[in-house]
This record gives structure tokens, C-alpha cells and sequence, in this order.
């Protein structure tokens, strides 16, 4: 079990103060209803030298219509952007946002994806930064220069929507939904084509894995709930899933801080596979033990 992946404020800050060139905080903060509203937000206050990092636009690929509304962006794109925001090799990336790193765990996923292991997230995100004493600004950084980072090995694992049709009914793999309970049960969907879950899914609303301020449950205690959750399969049979494979990211970023690593991201997740015509869905709880 381990918090490496997490940063407090007090220790972000202390690392700003030591050596600030080689930390890029970058402002993940999104609304699914106006994906605007970030970029706004952070052009009225953000953390000192934060950058901003829109979902859509440098966490997500193109839509088509059929691949989800978040798909995951090209690999070698993606290393290109963090090239370009100055990202070298013993850089530590920091994802922060306002919403429990919801979307800061995006960024965080992304990263190792492309082989970047120096990647935390703001336990707490901008409240806890606030509620630290420590201040907000509205200047924008200066670019920084083009990093040395290159795209290495993928520190995470992934499955797409073929995998995912092979797939259905294999009795060694746990499908793990992270969207709300009301939209898992397909009582309440405005986001995607169709309501329901991928048959065989567990429910596990992402908000389980946060205390009331909207930091990370104890490592020992998400372990606990993960374990009943699991039951008799290993962690490396779990694909996470959720809307638009951005609520599927913190799922995973729990695991690991959890000790139960090697789960793999689903990244088109429900909005790719409800808008496949042919996709069978199921509604009503989850049939999972556990």
C-alpha cells in the first residue's frame, strides 16, 4: 500500500520552493455539461505556475461519433505535448483540479501511459491547496522550454472495445463501473446514447473512493473495500470503466494506492460501447458478489 502517487499541499509547496523548474503543475479542472468552464476557472485564479490541460482538447483524441466522448489520445501525440510543455525526464508532473482529482487522475493515467513515471496528483485538489493557507493567482506562466522527455515503455495497461466484446462472460475478468449508481442502474442517463451497464459490471461510484474533503480514503481502507469488491479475482483481471474513461482513471489510481496494481482502462468506456448498435447492455444493480 503506498500514497506515492498523491502530493499534499504542504509537500508541493515545499517542492515549488526547492526547485519550481522541475515541477509543472498542470490545472486539470473540466465540466462535462460546458467544457469551457475550466479553461474560464483557471483564467480567474489557478495554482503559481500552473498550466492548464483541457480534457478534451489535450487529454482526449478527435470524436467520430462511435469512439466515446473522451477517446484516448495517440500515444506519440500525447509524449509530443508534454514535450512541448517542457516536460523533461525528471520532471514531476502534477495533476490538480477542483473535483477530488477526478480529472487530475486523467492526466496522472496518461502519463504513465507514455511512460512518464514522475506523475502525482493534489490530494484534495485546489480546496485543500486553499484550506492550507497557501495562495492562488490569475498570471499565467511564461512557456517553458521544449522538454527532453520521449516516449518510453507504458507503466499501465489498456484494453479497447474488441477486447472488451472477446471478452463478455470470461470468468477471469471483473469489469468495474465508476460512474454514479443512477446511471450504472440506467435510471438516469443524459450523457450517453443508451442507458445500462456492459453485462457483468460491478458498481463502484467513484466518489467510494474519496473522504467527505474530497481526498483519498487510507490506503488500508480502500484495500479493504477493494478486497470485497474483487472477491476471488486478482487484481490484474479488473478492467475499470465509466462514462468516458476519465472516472475509470481514478478508479485505477485508488488501486494502485491500495497496493492492488494492474488493473487495465477500458478508455472508451460506456459512451463508446453504448453507441455501438449491436453492444448488449444490462440495467438494474450489479449481479457481483461483493
Amino acid at each position: 500500500m503506498s500514497s506515492s502517487f498523491l502530493i499534499t499541499p504542504q509537500a508541493l509547496h515545499a517542492r515549488l520552493s526547492e526547485n519550481p523548474a522541475k515541477v509543472l503543475i498542470c490545472d486539470c479542472r473540466f465540466d462535462l455539461v460546458d467544457p469551457d468552464l475550466g479553461q474560464r476557472a483557471y483564467d480567474v485564479s489557478h495554482l503559481p505556475e500552473a498550466v492548464y490541460v483541457d480534457l478534451g482538447r489535450a487529454l482526449s483524441r478527435e470524436k467520430n461519433g462511435l469512439n466515446g466522448r473522451h477517446p484516448l489520445p495517440e500515444a506519440k501525440i500525447f509524449a509530443q505535448y508534454l514535450n512541448q510543455l517542457g516536460v523533461n525526464r525528471d520532471t514531476l508532473i502534477v495533476g490538480v483540479d477542483a473535483h477530488g482529482g477526478l480529472y487530475g487522475s486523467r492526466l496522472w493515467w496518461l502519463a504513465r501511459w507514455v511512460g512518464h513515471a514522475s506523475v502525482v496528483v493534489l490530494d484534495g485538489g485546489m480546496p485543500a491547496w486553499e484550506k492550507a493557507g497557501y495562495s492562488l493567482t490569475n498570471v499565467k506562466p511564461k512557456a517553458r522550454p521544449i522538454g527532453d522527455f520521449k516516449q518510453g515503455a507504458s507503466l499501465v495497461s489498456s484494453v479497447d472495445l474488441a477486447n472488451m466484446q472477446a471478452g463478455l462472460g470470461r470468468t477471469d475478468r471483473l469489469i468495474v463501473d465508476a460512474r454514479p449508481g443512477d446511471r450504472f442502474q440506467g435510471q438516469n442517463e443524459t450523457l450517453d446514447a443508451r442507458a445500462g451497464h456492459i453485462p457483468g459490471a460491478a458498481s463502484r461510484p467513484v466518489k467510494e473512493n474519496l473522504n467527505d474533503d474530497g481526498t483519498f480514503k487510507a490506503p488500508e481502507v480502500l484495500r479493504a473495500e477493494f478486497t470485497k469488491l474483487l472477491g476471488s479475482q486478482s487484481p490484474k483481471n479488473l478492467v475499470a470503466s465509466c462514462g468516458s474513461g476519465v472516472s475509470a482513471c481514478h478508479l485505477l489510481l485508488a488501486l494502485e494506492l491500495a497496493g492492488l496494481s494492474g488493473g487495465a482502462l477500458y478508455g472508451g468506456s460506456w459512451s463508446e460501447w453504448s453507441s455501438q448498435p449491436d453492444a448488449p447492455t444490462e440495467i438494474g444493480p450489479s449481479k457481483v458478489a461483493g
